[in-house]
């Protein structure tokens, strides 16, 4: 794969202001796990293999099971997912493919019968930084660490 422009290099403010946003995820009181499951299962949608990487190995080093990160992919079928991941799991999927429909009244509706707004907000929120590492990353060919 040709070298890109990294941004982190050509423009070390953006990625400043990109990890504001994950500052302020690490103290917004989602789920640690939830985090993981949103930023690996956008990663996946969005074929980023930088961020897949550095996630699925944050994962593990965090105490989730080799099974669970191998049944990610299929998480509609597999019982190895709560109730609550799969409704964020859903969201997941939904925003990151917005160009698809966006989130659903369906999903938005199991959402907040099972989330209040502000865990709710942070999900939306969690989706939303991991995309933007994705695009940047796939965008720069972002190398994968060792």
């Amino acid at each position: 794969m040709d070298k890109r422009i990294q941004i982190d290099e050509a423009e070390p403010l953006a990625y400043k202001a990109i990890f504001g946003l994950e500052d302020y995820m690490k103290q917004s009181g989602l789920g640690k796990a939830h985090y993981e499951l949103i930023k690996i299962r956008a990663s996946q949608l969005n074929g980023c293999a930088f961020c897949i990487d550095m996630h699925t190995k944050e994962a593990l080093k965090n105490g989730e099971s080799q099974q669970r990160l191998f049944l990610l992919d299929a998480w509609e079928t597999a019982d190895v997912f709560s109730e609550e991941e799969k409704i964020i799991l859903q969201i997941t999927e939904e925003v990151t493919l917005i160009h698809k429909g966006g989130l659903t009244d369906e999903t938005y509706k199991k959402a907040i019968e099972k989330f209040d707004a502000h865990y709710f907000s942070q999900i939306i929120m969690a989706i939303s930084v991991i995309n933007v590492w994705n695009r940047v990353a796939i965008s720069t060919h972002k190398p994968l660490w060792d």
